[in-house]
């Protein structure tokens, strides 16, 4: 995946990864700069739809990603962070690839084609296919950290047959000198968006999580979703709790990144004491 052109790519950032979970945005950016990967976000992007329009009127979550479709460059891979955009996005170009009708019909509607063959990318999957070559390091050299899946990333029954990325995460982890701790919820709900409007069981659930690494001699968590570092952070109420960190973060960080102050400071459970604690800070 070294040649000029398996290293751009189109991005669509998704809502949340550019607001509340800025850091997650601004991290990734550093991390391909340093990889050497080119994004081109998309222009005039919108919402991919989530889960509430999706689950109010899903004709109008379908519109709402089929648009970002039709945003994107077909000889470019469209790169996403956010599972839920990128499940959204997939399935949404799984129905439209098999309905030419439908396809079609969509792109009368925004007078732009969508391409059958547009790929659709996660990051780590873009880290992956790099290569450890690429980004090996011990960046992390000996920091005990529990990969977090979450639920949407461990394909969702639309899309069971697509490629997802059980064991990546920890794989990587383990490249840039880390100790994966793999013996603890790392795809267990953790709530999602149940945390507006029944606060209470997602407590409970982003409890048993975040215990379960406790018990597994984890030092902090790292995640792959924006929703789900956001529960971690703000439902545990337990007296222990540990560093939630982005994935973007966490690979920025040990490809050197200076600027880290600026992510860190926005979490609610400070990871620098413990990074400093490691000798991981400079």
């Amino acid at each position: 995946m070294r040649d000029k052109d398996s290293l751009e790519f189109s991005y669509f950032p998704g809502c949340s990864v550019v607001t509340t979970s800025w850091e997650s945005n601004q991290s990734l950016l550093h991390a391909c700069r340093s990889l050497g990967l080119n994004l081109k976000e998309l222009e005039d992007w919108n919402c991919c739809g989530s889960s509430s329009a999706f689950a109010i009127d899903p004709e109008l979550g379908f519109n709402l990603s089929a648009r970002n479709l039709s945003l994107a460059e077909p000889d470019r891979p469209l790169l996403v962070m956010c599972p839920r955009c990128l499940h959204h996005l997939r399935e949404t170009h799984q129905i439209l690839r098999q309905d030419k009708l439908m396809r079609r019909a969509q792109e009368r509607r925004w007078k732009r084609p969508i391409s059958p063959d547009l790929e659709i990318i996660h990051f780590l999957e873009a880290v992956v296919k790099l290569g450890p070559q690429t980004w090996k390091r011990d960046g992390l050299e000996g920091l005990k950290v529990m990969p977090y899946y979450g639920c949407t990333l461990f394909r969702p029954p639309a899309l069971r047959r697509e490629r997802y990325y059980q064991g990546e995460v920890e794989n990587v982890l383990a490249a840039l000198g880390a100790v994966p701790v793999v013996k603890a919820l790392t795809n267990r709900c953790c709530g999602s968006f149940l945390s507006a409007v029944r606060p209470g069981l997602v407590t409970q659930m982003v409890n048993e999580i975040i215990q379960s690494a406790v018990t597994a001699g984890a030092e902090c968590l790292v995640t792959v979703c924006a929703m789900c570092q956001l529960n971690l952070e703000i439902r545990c109420t337990l007296e222990q709790k540990l560093p939630i960190f982005h994935f973007s973060e966490i690979l920025a960080l040990a490809l050197e990144a200076k600027d880290y102050e600026s992510w860190f400071a926005r979490h609610l459970v400070d990871p620098r004491p413990l990074l400093i604690e490691r000798g991981l800070l400079r």
